[in-house]
């Protein structure tokens, strides 16, 4: 299998882990469930964040396209950028259950939209659904 197959399936599987697991926890936030405090669910999100971005970043040297010079990367980027506020309001930083909920509706709707530019390679996918 080539470097590349590898990079950008490890990339999918580490997207995959850290949106169910941003799902699992945004349940648990909403049932304001003692489990978010468990040593897991504030250390293993983090790992495998951090290996996505690695793999992220591989894989823009691999293919030799990269955010500010190819507009689906840069979109990318920037809905990144807003996944992480949206998620951190929603499982820390809002200050009431509805704010959480609310972030955390918006941070799923910006993982679609990143989910989507990926598969696209297109900063306006809305094409995808028709």
């Amino acid at each position: 299998m080539s470097t590349y197959l590898v990079l950008k399936h490890s990339h999918m599987l580490a997207a995959y882990l850290s949106i169910g697991l941003f799902l699992l926890r945004g349940v648990l936030m909403a049932l304001r469930s003692r489990w978010l405090q468990h040593f897991f669910f504030r250390v293993v999100p983090h790992v495998i964040d951090t290996a996505l971005l690695a793999f992220g970043i591989a894989l823009l040297f691999q293919i030799y396209q990269y955010p500010f010079v190819h507009h689906w990367l840069t979109a990318k980027v920037i809905g990144v950028l807003v996944y992480i506020v949206l998620g951190s309001i929603a499982l820390k930083r809002g200050r009431t259950l509805m704010t959480r909920l609310a972030a955390f509706a918006g941070a799923i709707t910006v993982f679609a939209y990143i989910y989507a530019v990926a598969i696209s390679k297109n900063p306006l996918p809305l094409h995808l659904l028709g």
